[in-house]
Order: C-alpha cells, then sequence, then structure tokens
C-alpha cells in the first residue's frame, strides 16, 4: 500500500481550482495514457463512478472509482473535500482532494491517496509510492495551470 500526500498553492479562488481537479474527464488530458469516463449522469455528486482506463492495448487496465464524499468550497472560503473511493479489480484504496484558503488570497490545494495494486507484493510498495507520487503531482500541477 502507498499512502502520500501532495500539496500545493495556486492564485484561483476556491471554486475555480474545484472545477479544475474535479472535472474527470480533464484528468485523462494531463495523465499520459489514460482516459476518464463518468458512468453515471452530471453533475457530481455522492454516488458518482467513474472509471480511469490506463494503459495500452492488452496492458490497460481500468481503475473503477465512486464519490463518495462531494462538499464543493463555498463563495464564504468554506473548504471543499472529495473523496474517491477506488473499487477496481487491480486498483484499490482512496483519494481525497481537499480545496481552502491558502496564503495570499490563494488557493491550497491537498491531494491524499492511498493506493493498492492488487497483484505487486508490499516490497515494491516504496516504488509504487515514488511513482505515484510523481504522476499524480504532474497531473495536479497541469490541472491547476490549464484553464
Amino acid at each position: 500500500m502507498a499512502t502520500f500526500l501532495l500539496e500545493r498553492t495556486a492564485p484561483l479562488p476556491l471554486p475555480e481550482a474545484w472545477h479544475r481537479l474535479t472535472d474527470w474527464p480533464r484528468h485523462g488530458e494531463v495523465v499520459p495514457m489514460t482516459r476518464v469516463t463518468v458512468t453515471t449522469p452530471p453533475p457530481t455528486h455522492e454516488g458518482t463512478v467513474l472509471v480511469a482506463r490506463s494503459g495500452i492495448g492488452p496492458f490497460a487496465f481500468a481503475d473503477r472509482m465512486e464519490v463518495t464524499v462531494w462538499q464543493p468550497p463555498t463563495d464564504d472560503d468554506t473548504p471543499g473535500l472529495c473523496r474517491l473511493e477506488k473499487r477496481g479489480r487491480l486498483v484499490r484504496g482512496w483519494a481525497e482532494i481537499e480545496v481552502r484558503p491558502g496564503p495570499g488570497g490563494r488557493t491550497r490545494v491537498l491531494w491524499r491517496e492511498e493506493l493498492r495494486l492488487r497483484l505487486l507484493p508490499g516490497m515494491f510498495d516504496p516504488a509504487l509510492e515514488r511513482a505515484a507520487r510523481a504522476v499524480f503531482g504532474r497531473a495536479v500541477n497541469r490541472l491547476l495551470r490549464r484553464p
């Protein structure tokens, strides 16, 4: 099991940072070889299901996720929190995306994740954590930069 925390600040209002981080199909635009599909009707809410399909051809896998907490930020700077439970055959765990007021009118982003790959022995957890931190860190940076 790989567990990590990413922290970022962005020169964005809370609602804009939230929108950029929770526009699920955009994740597929910033993570190589990945496509994200929302399988439930919009808008996102508790119970929304999405599938991230990553890889190429026979080496692709589906990461099925369900939104279990959906608390968008409010205009009065109340923080926003989204929790995704990973329920795929291969990928398990959870991810939390939190946006809160940061220094100097910026938005502080916290991305927490616990990631388990079913067929990967625990001795590979440190390598999985490093790889996941790099991939998700790059994705968060790109999501926050792109309008």
